[in-house]
């Protein structure tokens, strides 16, 4: 007799067992997974906003929400309900269903990834074998969404806005592919379910932290963290591509973003951090909601502290960080570990099992491989810092002997 395990996995088998005809429990399964994937997303934003609004009283040293319910819990829900009852207006002009189709694929989008993520062994929507593939083409139709966006307002200042966040959008997905090429290599899967697995032994931000920490900074400029929140600087480009939407739609836009950076979150935690595994999980499956939320919660609170302390930079040192810094740095990653991969195979210490013995060897060799890189990338920095200290040392110089001369040449009028 076959165990039944009641999970979102064998839900249909469940069903079947208690009299459920086949095609009416495929039916009710499909409803209940796309009903559970699209409700709650819905009810973390409004916790993730009052937790960011926390964090950031706390590292301003300010208050933050207190009045509306027990420790201003329900304050994200009252301005929820301020939002909704706010007029919506559409431009003259606009092209009315691609903009308000625009908010729709803001926040699906960011819905569609939580189908592939694993929670535990048992409990993942779609275990697809190009899990990491399916990630990166989902999350490229958000580019999609903000030039839509900002074309169909019909405004010149959303047009600008939009063509600004597409440069940055478009920018960062370098560096964040090439980053997910590493566990990839390591793991030989694009399955979500698969790199949790091949972390048995050992997470991958030990045998890979360079990518980790690429990963990490491709996806504050992807989803509009500071210190990259240029796709709406207020006080550069009046709010950017949605500036003409209001209401429920410009909360749309909003709640995207804010489950945006949770997913990033959760993403860096499945690919870098093991994801649901921790000890007891093979046991008690259950136990991975709990190890994946605290290993989330854990790069979410980063990506917090630092958008409550960093200023915003400029857009051309936004580009400048990608294109002269991230992007080699990222190829050279991926030529190093593509080498000593070939390397430890040839010597026999790829990992055969699971376990933290047979995959130290490995680790060692990566990490000492990702430590030269950072050596190197340190050398270059302090090299391109003196070298500006020496130009601006000579800059000075001149402009002193400048100032002598005219001052001697003028002494004999005095």
């Amino acid at each position: 007799m076959n165990e039944v395990v009641c999970s979102i996995n064998h839900v249909v088998k469940c069903l079947t067992d208690a009299g459920v005809t086949p095609d009416l429990a495929n039916l009710l399964t499909i409803i209940g997974g796309v009903v559970l994937v699209a409700t709650v997303p819905l009810i973390t934003v409004i916790f993730l906003i009052w937790i960011e609004r926390k964090v950031a009283a706390r590292v301003q040293d300010r208050l933050g929400p207190n009045r509306v319910g027990p420790f201003g819990l329900l304050q994200t829900v009252a301005d929820a309900l301020k939002m909704l009852t706010k007029e919506d207006i559409t431009p003259i002009g606009a092209d009315k269903f691609i903009y308000n189709l625009a908010p729709i694929i803001a926040f699906a989008t960011v819905i569609l990834i939580w189908a592939v993520i694993p929670f535990t062994p048992l409990h993942i929507g779609a275990d697809l074998s190009i899990g990491l593939l399916y990630f990166v083409a989902v999350a490229s139709i958000g580019t999609v969404k903000i030039m839509i966006a900002g074309w169909s307002s019909n405004n010149k200042y959303a047009l600008l806005g939009a063509f600004r966040t597409i440069a940055q959008l478009l920018s960062y997905e370098v560096p964040l592919v090439l980053s997910l090429l590493i566990p990839v290599m390591i793991a030989g899967t694009m399955s979500m379910q698969g790199l949790v697995h091949a972390q048995g032994g050992m997470w991958y931000v030990f045998m890979a932290p360079v990518a980790a920490v690429m990963f990490f900074i491709a996806n504050l400029a992807e989803t509009g963290r500071a210190p990259f929140d240029l796709l709406e600087a207020e006080s550069e480009i009046i709010a950017g591509y949605n500036i003409e939407y209001s209401g429920f739609k410009w909360g749309m836009f909003m709640a995207g973003e804010f489950m945006h950076a949770f997913t990033a979150s959760l993403l860096a935690a499945v690919i870098f951090l093991g994801g649901w595994w921790g000890p007891g999980v093979e046991q008690v499956p259950v136990l991975g909601f709990l190890y994946l939320g605290l290993k989330t919660f854990v790069v979410y609170l980063f990506s917090l502290v630092l958008r409550s302390t960093v200023p915003r930079v400029r857009i051309d040192q936004l580009m400048a960080l990608n294109w002269k810094w991230l992007v080699p740095i990222s190829v050279a990653n991926v030529l190093v570990t593509a080498f000593l991969l070939q390397l430890t195979k040839a010597l026999g210490l790829a990992p055969q099992t699971g376990d933290f013995a047979a995959a130290l060897p490995q680790t060692i060799i990566l990490l000492l491989g990702n430590l030269a890189i950072v050596l190197v990338v340190l050398n270059l920095v302090r090299n391109i810092g003196r070298n500006e200290r020496m130009a601006a040392a000579a800059t000075d110089a001149a402009v002193g002997h400048s100032e002598d001369e005219r001052v001697a040449v003028g002494a004999p009028g005095h």
